[in-house]
């Protein structure tokens, strides 16, 4: 996987941890930081990393932009999903909120 793939998992990781919390509230930009890489590792866990530019071209190498649209979330199994499609009702309402 390449690491700016896992840059943006990872962002979604840190949101969906907020998202119980928030389920009944407006939805909140992610704040990403420049030159700051997001990592979740092969176990699970999330990471940071403070980044340079001598290596930005190594960086993009394989890198995939993430489509716009895409939602990020944890299953109960806890395992980081992603998927493309409509998120939103029609009335911009989260699709899949609580049910309370």
């Amino acid at each position: 996987m390449a690491i700016s793939t896992k840059i943006f998992l990872v962002t979604a990781v840190l949101g969906v941890f907020a998202a119980p919390a928030l389920a009944q509230t407006a939805a909140t930009p992610w704040e990403l930081k420049p030159d700051t890489g997001y990592a979740y590792d092969k176990d699970g866990k999330t990471f940071s990393y403070k980044m340079g530019t001598s290596n930005a071209g190594e960086l993009l190498k394989g890198a995939k932009k993430v489509p716009k649209g895409t939602l990020f979330f944890l299953g109960h199994n806890g395992q980081l999903y992603m998927r493309s499609g409509p998120y939103l009702e029609g009335d911009g309402k989260f699709k899949f909120g609580s049910d309370q």
